[in-house]
């Protein structure tokens, strides 16, 4: 055997790494069968790809699929390979990594999905995780998509990888129009909601259908709420085009019953070209992320009941540290002069709202007050909720009931007609019986939830 002097010990070194590095190029060390398909997809080229990715909210997943879906049926080259559903607990995923070699991140496996919501009772099948095989202008893209897990809160995130960065650039650019495009939440009524770990979610909701007949407030009331919200819909080009705009905000405020959330489903089933927010309970933490859909999918309204939550004044104890009253002021002050946005907020509680809220036009542009009912709004309430006229006793109904919320008549309907199922004293009518029933019963509940008891009027009565 021939012994090699040291410069030919150098150059043969310097030859296998030569080799090795132009073998690299074509597969990567240690490559699995999965990189391997992708690279051979590409073109044989792993060394050098081009990336690009997004992250949003796990929310969006469904139209991640609505978008997966319109691409396909726009394109011959189509193709999905599942991977593990789990891949959103793995550190370091990158789609660029695995076609390099430089991440080995789990294999193929059987496409899995999980239904996900587009409407009440209506789903879709969305993919969990897995591998896209299509093209961009006729060049080879690979995109990857998964909900990572790692992240807080969670995200969908979609990774995309070409032979050149304008492939995967332009992908990804029409995968965000074809997202828009084919929004699940446009034109719906949407909800959030928040898990008991802090997981944030959204749900859609169905609203009773309310009529205009249906809605019983004072005289000039409905007219002005509706003046302010359909009123400026209506006529939103015309005010765009003489260059006034349309963003505006309604404040509904009075005693609790008086009928603010059924006005709301009223206003909602006459705007059902808007998209609908809606922000309740512990879900008015998000009001950023209702501004930001509301501003993509314009018009749009964002209804926060009980607004008081998170925009009590600042000079209340504790006022000065609420970062969601910031939050909200940001999100009605951002809002471009043309946005088609409609703030609703409700509150029981006017007098401790922030000032800068509630008194600057800009923000909120109408406030109304959804006041108790008069004898004449008792007496469309009463017959509304019986679906019948007043029996004989019905002024003195009336008059006993002065004072009262809507929502207390509404209760006494429905425990009237439970009065006639069972059967009643004939000499009395049911409202009289019913009436009678929920003062010596019900009455320390309803004055802690309504506006006001009634006044005593008879031997029941007057031992309350």
């Amino acid at each position: 055997m021939t012994e090699l002097s040291r410069d030919e010990a150098e150059s043969f070194v310097k030859a296998v790494v030569q080799l090795a590095s132009m073998a690299d190029r074509v597969l990567p060390p240690r490559s699995s069968p999965l990189t391997a398909r992708l690279v051979e997809y590409l073109g044989g080229v792993a060394d050098d790809v081009s990336s690009t990715s997004m992250s949003v909210p796990v929310i969006e997943r469904v139209n991640v699929q609505l978008a997966l879906d319109a691409y396909a049926a726009a394109t011959d080259r189509f193709d999905v390979i599942g991977l593990q559903s789990d891949i959103g607990n793995y550190g370091g995923v990158s789609l660029a990594g695995l076609i390099t070699g430089s991440w080995h991140g789990p294999g193929e496996a059987a496409r899995q999905y999980v239904a996900v919501d587009v409407d009440v009772d209506e789903t879709i099948d969305c993919l969990r995780s897995g591998l896209v095989l299509t093209e961009f202008a006729g060049s080879p893209v690979v995109v990857l998509l998964y909900a990572s897990e790692q992240r807080y809160p969670p995200e969908m995130v979609v990774e995309v990888v070409g032979v050149d960065q304008s492939s995967a650039d332009g992908f990804l650019r029409r995968f965000r129009e074809l997202m828009h495009e084919h929004n699940a939440f446009r034109r719906k009524v949407v909800s959030f909601t928040f898990g008991m770990h802090g997981e944030f979610g959204l749900s859609f909701v169905k609203l009773p259908d309310v009529h205009r007949d249906d809605v019983v407030l004072a005289p000039g009331e409905l007219e002005a709420i509706e003046a302010h919200s359909i009123g400026i819909t209506e006529h939103a080009e015309g005010l765009r085009a003489a260059g006034q705009h349309v963003k505006r905000g309604l404040l509904l405020y009075g005693p609790p019953g008086t009928g603010k959330t059924h006005t709301i489903a009223y206003l909602t089933g006459r705007m059902r070209d808007r998209t609908t927010i809606i922000l309740t309970g512990g879900a008015v933490g998000a009001v950023g992320q209702a501004g930001t859909i509301a501003r993509s999918l314009q018009p749009a309204t964002i209804i926060i009941e009980d607004v008081d939550l998170i925009a009590m004044d600042r000079q209340l104890p504790g006022g000065e540290h609420n970062a969601l009253l910031f939050q909200l002021l940001n999100e009605m002050d951002g809002l471009s002069e043309d946005a088609d946005v409609l703030f609703v907020l409700t509150t029981n509680q006017v007098e401790m709202l922030e000032p800068a809220l509630a008194a600057r036009p800009g923000r909120i542009d109408q406030a109304i007050e959804l006041s108790l009912p008069d004898t004449e709004s008792r007496r469309r309430l009463l017959e509304l909720y019986t679906n019948a006229e007043l029996p004989d006793d019905g002024d003195e109904i009336l008059r006993r009931l002065d004072g009262v919320a809507p929502a207390f008549i509404k209760e006494l309907a429905r425990r009237a007609e439970l009065v006639r199922l069972r059967g009643k004293d004939p000499d009395v009518s049911v409202l009289t019986t019913a009436l009678d029933a929920m003062l010596e019963h019900a009455t320390p509940v309803l004055r802690r939830t309504l506006a006001g008891p009634p006044e005593p009027n008879s031997d029941i009565d007057a031992r309350q």
